[in-house]
């Protein structure tokens, strides 16, 4: 009887979630977003997600949540590894960053209990130091809506396929390097291949 209680109450809830997210109650909505990313924060990766990029979908963090779309942003480093006494990039920040948004996008879109967002936005963030000092700028946004991710090959495709498909915005230097965006972004720019 008890366990009976139990699934018929927490039924009752899931349906009361369902009911709030329908008619586009904010406080509801971002009470889910938060409870999932709280989840996130403190699980494991998923099997054969690279630790740095599991990494930076824990940085996750809420912007702005609608009746019908969540943005969030993210944090981003490249990996080094120490090659002859000499550190090497092997993953620069924006090939981090794409990683990151594709993950990111899928468990907004499809990782979420109890609703169904029609739009993720992320926004991909990483550290700049120069003589100025330190500072955070944003170096990718990715605009994901519903049905442009049903055309995604989540499985099989590549980050970077994965975000030109969603539509994504970064700006690269003379160099391949990322440069920071505007506030209303930029336009896609060539791809970027191996560090």
């Amino acid at each position: 009887m008890l366990l009976a209680y139990v699934v018929w109450q927490g039924m009752r809830a899931a349906n009361k979630y369902r009911e709030l997210v329908a008619a586009g109650d904010i406080p509801t909505i971002r009470l889910i977003v938060d409870e999932a990313m709280a989840e996130w924060r403190s699980g494991r990766p998923p099997k054969g997600l690279p630790p740095a990029v599991w990494m930076g979908v824990q940085t996750m963090e809420v912007l702005d949540v609608g009746p019908d779309y969540v943005h969030v942003s993210c944090n981003a480093e490249g990996e080094y590894k120490m090659v002859e006494g000499r550190w090497l990039e092997t993953k620069s920040p924006l090939q981090e960053a794409m990683a990151i948004a594709a993950k990111a996008t899928e468990m907004l879109l499809y990782e979420l209990p109890h609703m169904k967002l029609d739009r993720v936005v992320v926004d991909v963030y990483t550290t700049y130091r120069d003589a100025a000092g330190v500072r955070r700028e944003r170096i990718l946004a990715c605009d994901a809506g519903r049905e442009d991710a049903r055309q995604v090959d989540w499985d099989e495709w590549t980050p970077q396929q994965i975000t030109e498909r969603l539509g994504v915005r970064y700006r690269l230097g003379e160099h391949g390097q990322a440069l920071p965006l505007s506030p209303n972004g930029e336009t896609v720019q060539p791809p970027v291949e191996g560090p």
